[in-house]
């Protein structure tokens, strides 16, 4: 694989286990009996506030495309930093060692996500808990998962 196939494979395990990852999330609050879509754009607000300011935070539960447009921005911007972190290691792994690295990285990720960030932005803590923990592990396992799968694919010459 050249560095552009390995750039490319990065990104694409980002927006893999990125997306994996919400959906998971949002299937988690559904079995939890937590409102799906208001939490969604709870999430989405705690997130744009980041970039927007705190006062994303006051606004009401409503689609706000620029707020949604932020938040996924961010989310995702944050899968390719983590991805490229990743790849080095996940590369070269099966798929099953993949996972299971993976999931510990994901843990990883909460402590780094929920208890780090808070600090600066503290709003993020109403979102701590198992629904969020699990998110997070099959955030990790997704991504490690996706990057052995990619890097071990046949490659085409162009």
């Amino acid at each position: 694989m050249n560095l552009r196939q390995e750039i490319t494979a990065t990104v694409v395990a980002a927006f893999v286990a990125g997306t994996v990852a919400t959906f998971v999330q949002m299937l988690l609050w559904w079995i939890d009996g937590t409102p799906v879509i208001g939490t969604l754009l709870r999430d989405a607000r705690l997130t744009a506030a980041v970039v927007m300011g705190p006062s994303v935070l006051k606004l009401d539960q409503g689609w706000h495309w620029d707020v949604l447009a932020w938040a996924a921005t961010i989310h995702f911007v944050l899968s390719v930093i983590y991805a490229l972190i990743a790849w080095p290691v996940a590369r070269s792994m099966t798929a099953s060692a993949a996972i299971g690295l993976g999931a510990l990285y994901g843990a990883a990720i909460y402590v780094i996500n929920l208890h780090g960030f808070t600090y600066v932005f503290p709003w993020f803590d109403v979102s701590r808990g198992w629904v969020t923990i699990l998110t997070h592990l099959v955030f990790g396992a997704s991504l490690f998962a996706s990057c052995a799968a990619l890097a071990h694919r046949p490659h085409r010459p162009h």
